[in-house]
């Protein structure tokens, strides 16, 4: 038996083998290791990027002549019941969206839900189940600087475009035009040029780890520095949106501060809002009356004197009102958190139950 098994062997040595599989034989040995890894990433990710284009009408000149506008973008699939993921830059003020898959095929798309204070929109596109690759997600907490990455999307059109880099730094605050700013955000050394926008950025496992959204430059293209939202940012708020078209973030009640070397001053409290049903103080307004001749006039002036100055939220720091918002964002409505205040020489722990915000 076994000389039987070791001849066949030999026949099938002696046979030719066919010329496609020795090209593929060839052309695997040809591949460096990194190129290898470039080549599964792209095979891997590519079918779950989408081309996105947009119409709207702007007014333009003396005449409020009404005049098309067109814009361009990358998008992720997400699902199979056809949710897209991308900018909310990318949609805005959009009229018409028309998502191409990788086929090359195009479908109408809308607006499911939106976040502009984090540059995210979420579209559903009708479109066959088999031609919607999900992405599969990653995780971003353990991204570190020097990590390879790579980014899939449509810069000047071009469709499904990969370029390679490393993460530059973590943690990068990117402020958004609604005045908010975007924590821990990703950046990159990976080429991202306009029409990148709502692209993927993957690890070398062809996992999301973020979604590429900005770039800083001169000249409004790649500049070595690119910026991508991390995937757990994606991750809180993508579920919202395709539930409610919107985020419902934790409120606390205090609607000013006013900034200061030892923290923040309560300046304006939400009326019957959490922070003062739990007694943080803010301004209080005196009216006082006196005489002026024959007549009375009453004034009003405002006691700052009485005002608890916030050291920290969750036992977490806070020195800005931007930090104050993000460590309350971290939390949900309906969460007990303790912010700390400074009040009459004393430092308090005060237990505030998070609302949630209009």
């Amino acid at each position: 038996m076994q000389r039987l098994v070791f001849v066949l062997g030999s026949l099938l040595a002696l046979l030719p083998v066919p010329a496609s599989a020795r090209e593929g034989t060839a052309a695997l040995r040809d591949f460096t290791p990194e190129e290898r890894t470039n080549i599964a990433v792209y095979e891997a990710v590519n079918r779950s990027v989408v081309n996105i284009n947009t119409k709207a009408t702007v007014t333009t000149g003396l005449f409020l002549l009404e005049v098309p506008s067109e814009g361009a973008g990358s998008g992720i699939v997400l699902d199979t019941q056809g949710h897209v993921l991308t900018n909310f830059h990318v949609v805005e003020g959009a009229q018409k969206i028309q998502v191409l898959l990788y086929d090359g095929s195009a479908h109408e798309a809308t607006v499911v839900g939106s976040d502009p204070a984090t540059d995210v929109a979420v579209l559903r596109v009708e479109a066959p189940r088999d031609l919607l690759q999900p992405v599969e997600f990653g995780s971003s907490n353990d991204l570190r600087v020097g990590q390879r990455v790579f980014a899939i999307g449509n810069p000047f059109g071009l469709e499904r475009t990969l370029t390679t880099g490393i993460i530059s730094s973590l943690n990068r605050s990117l402020p958004t035009r609604t005045g908010r700013t975007i924590k821990s955000i990703i950046q990159t050394d990976a080429a991202i040029n306009p029409g990148n926008s709502g692209g993927p950025l993957v690890d070398s496992g062809s996992r999301l780890i973020g979604m590429t959204t900005a770039i800083a430059s001169r000249t409004g293209q790649s500049a070595g520095v690119g910026f991508a939202i991390p995937v757990g940012t994606l991750a809180r708020i993508v579920p919202q949106l395709i539930q409610r078209g919107r985020v419902i973030r934790p409120d606390a009640g205090i609607v000013r501060v006013y900034q200061t070397d030892a923290g923040l001053v309560v300046a304006q409290l939400a009326p019957g809002g959490a922070a003062e049903q739990a007694g943080i103080r803010g301004f209080k307004e005196v009216r006082e009356r006196r005489r002026q001749g024959p007549f009375t006039v009453e004034t009003v002036r405002v006691d700052r004197s009485g005002a608890d100055l916030v050291v920290a939220v969750a036992g977490q720091s806070v020195k800005t009102a931007d930090d104050f918002l993000s460590a309350v964002e971290s939390k949900n409505p309906g969460d007990r958190v303790l912010i700390t205040v400074q009040r009459e020489g004393h430092q308090l722990d005060i237990p505030v139950v998070l609302a949630a915000e209009n």
